[in-house]
């Protein structure tokens, strides 16, 4: 019966089967609807071709196809049907006005029509243009924002900002949600003071009201900032969740870190973790970085370092450079990761081509200690080459290195002393370095003196390996006068910061045979802290002093402990201690007891 009630109808005007198909549609019976909407469509009602090609995109009383309800959405666009025209722009913007997957765009008309899937296409911005001009001047307001906003965000041929501003003004003129937005991003790029950025966040307060999410996260931004409203960390925080909860990705990373840091709101590292974990799995690498950082230092959560490398790899294959850096430290050490000098060379070199600055000079001391290949060397000069040659000095003393050892270049120490001396006016190591050649005569005629005020000059900036250095010269007076008080201050400073070598002086300092006191018992400890380091020769005085008694007790057996271990090392010198110390042996076993 209802059928034929149906039937009837529709044999009548294509308006009537239109009206009845819209209250069956509200009434919850899609199939009936689609029929009268059908019927009425191909009688050539515009509004009812509208409605057809709804049902098509939803699938309302019919399979989905995209195809089909683009193809009646064009037919009504034709007939002047400015909602058709909007939703027909729409699906060209975000490519969905053909082939047959199924993707919705987040957007206000489209978001009501159609079902959310997961593949799009390649955008139409002309055809988007055409049909939301259609729309817009018929008074549209929704397809007003969407002419602002391909005409701002298309592709460079069809931009015109000042007549985007003009649409984004009339569509919110007419309290279009969409158009504050569009004005109060034109108003925020536009803007040059405090009341410039007052305006803007005014528009966008009420694109907020209306609830869109872009609108919520900008205004999270400004309030932080205080540009254009009173900066609160509170305020910025609200917006900031709001957005977040919107599956705004920066919007989530932003609130991650107001929990992580309690910026605005009470701390909770858990649940920033949390958010940004979800922004980085939506792609935010500045938010995966973090999440790496989180499990990289520990605190408030354990460290894990194998969840560390997962989240800075996820950071650095879309280029954060300092993530890069990160992972390259836990191959260089094996923390998380198998340790693999090859793959952390070639992290720290992505971040470096990245722009990080620190990774420059570790890729410059990775392939200095030996590791690398010589292609690895050879890009890596090259890129210290051409940042040097911009102003770089960071880059210039890394090129300065490599030309003085020979990495992916001929060594040659003369074009090394030049860029050294270029980066010495601001890099500390690069003053110890040309100091060091100076003294050394490398690139240029000796020049002690020279050599010596650039390694102080490292040194007073508190570089351990000039303060080293500088003791040295001291000691032996080159470049200028000797001074053993001076050395063994020099010495003891950067012992006492864990430089090895230095610890091993001080002993040596203070064991005899030079213008200080003489301290054995201190010189033993300075002994023991370096041989417990793996410093040779401090192991093989420990072991000396151990065995004759100096410092302290005589212990024959842990001094050859000491002794064995120098001698495993490849310190020779070592086996003629320990011939005495096999020689005394016998002969106290040797003699007789009475």
């Amino acid at each position: 019966m209802l059928a034929l009630i149906d039937r009837v109808v529709s044999l009548g005007s294509p308006r009537a089967a239109l009206k009845r198909g819209a209250k069956l549609e509200d009434a919850g019976q899609p199939r009936r609807a689609f029929t009268l909407f059908s019927r009425a469509a191909r009688a050539g009602n515009a509004e009812a071709q509208f409605c057809l090609g709804r049902c098509y995109l939803k699938g309302s009383g019919v399979p989905v196809s995209r195809l089909a309800g683009a193809a009646w959405l064009e037919r009504a666009a034709e007939g002047d049907w400015a909602e058709a025209q909007t939703l027909l722009a729409t699906l060209h913007l975000y490519g969905l006005a053909g082939g047959t997957s199924n993707v919705a765009p987040e957007g206000a008309l489209f978001s009501r029509v159609a079902p959310a899937a997961t593949t799009a296409e390649t955008p139409d911005y002309h055809q988007a243009l055409k049909w939301a001009r259609c729309a817009a001047e018929g008074g549209s307001a929704e397809a007003q924002a969407l002419v602002g906003y391909v005409l701002t965000s298309g592709p460079d041929e069809l931009r015109d900002l000042a007549e985007a501003d003009l649409w984004y003004g009339k569509s919110a003129a007419a309290n279009c949600p969409q158009g504050h937005l569009g004005q109060g991003l034109s108003l925020l790029r536009n803007a040059k003071d405090f009341s410039g950025h007052a305006a803007a966040a005014e528009a966008l307060r009420r694109a907020a009201e209306a609830g869109l999410p872009t609108a919520l996260y900008l205004l999270g931004v400004m309030h932080e900032r205080g540009a254009g409203v009173p900066a609160s960390l509170e305020t910025a925080a609200g917006y900031y969740r709001d957005s977040a909860e919107k599956n705004v990705r920066s919007g989530q990373a932003r609130w991650g870190l107001a929990l992580l840091e309690g910026r605005g709101v009470a701390r909770n590292v858990v649940d920033g973790e949390s958010w940004l974990r979800r922004a980085a799995n939506a792609g935010d690498h500045e938010a995966a970085a973090l999440v790496g950082d989180i499990y990289a230092r520990g605190g408030d959560l354990p460290p894990n370092y194998a969840e560390a490398a997962i989240w800075y790899e996820r950071a650095a294959q879309s280029g954060h450079a300092a993530a890069a850096r990160a992972l390259g430290l836990l191959y260089l050490t094996g923390a998380g990761v198998h340790c693999d000098p090859d793959e952390a060379g070639r992290w720290f070199r992505r971040a470096a081509e990245g722009g990080d600055r620190q990774a420059q000079a570790d890729l410059a001391n990775l392939l200095l200690s030996g590791n690398g290949s010589a292609e690895d060397g050879q890009r890596t000069r090259q890129l210290f080459e051409a940042a040097a040659g911009s102003g770089d000095l960071v880059a210039a003393f890394n090129l300065g290195v490599c030309l003085a050892e020979g990495v992916g270049i001929l060594r040659d120490d003369r074009r090394a002393l030049q860029w050294l001396r270029r980066a010495a006016d601001g890099v500390v190591n690069a003053q110890y370095w040309y100091g060091r050649m100076l003294a050394e005569g490398r690139g240029v005629q000796a020049d002690p003196e020279e050599g010596r005020l650039w390694i102080e000059r490292a040194a007073n900036a508190g570089m351990l390996d000039a303060e080293v250095a500088l003791a040295e010269l001291a000691l032996n007076g080159v470049g200028g006068p000797r001074n053993h008080e001076d050395s063994l201050r020099l010495f003891r400073r950067a012992a006492e910061q864990g430089h090895v070598g230095a610890m091993f002086a001080v002993g040596a300092m203070l064991g005899g045979g030079h213008e200080v006191a003489e301290d054995r018992r201190d010189a033993r400890r300075w002994y023991r802290l370096a041989a417990e380091k793996g410093h040779l020769h401090a192991q093989m005085m420990l072991g000396r002093f151990l065995a004759r008694g100096l410092g302290g007790e005589q212990d024959v057996r842990e001094a050859r402990v000491w002794l064995e271990k120098a001698r495993a090392a490849g310190l020779q010198d070592a086996q003629s201690d320990l011939d005495q110390l096999a020689g005394a042996t016998e002969l106290a076993l040797a003699r007789p007891v009475r």
